[in-house]
């Protein structure tokens, strides 16, 4: 399964930083707020974004 999130609904949830870290982005670097990223189940597990 994959989990689309936007950059708006990660800073919202408060995993900003972390999707930063995942794909390898650089915080200053500039990112649109409806910008989607694609997570895997694990990680949006990890993220506690998802509850199994």
């Amino acid at each position: 399964m994959k989990i689309m999130i936007s950059a708006a609904e990660a800073i919202e949830k408060g995993v900003w930083n972390e999707i930063l870290r995942l794909f390898g982005r650089d915080k200053n670097e500039e990112i649109w707020p409806k910008e989607e990223f694609i997570l895997t189940e694990e990680q949006a597990l990890q993220l506690k974004l998802i509850k199994k």
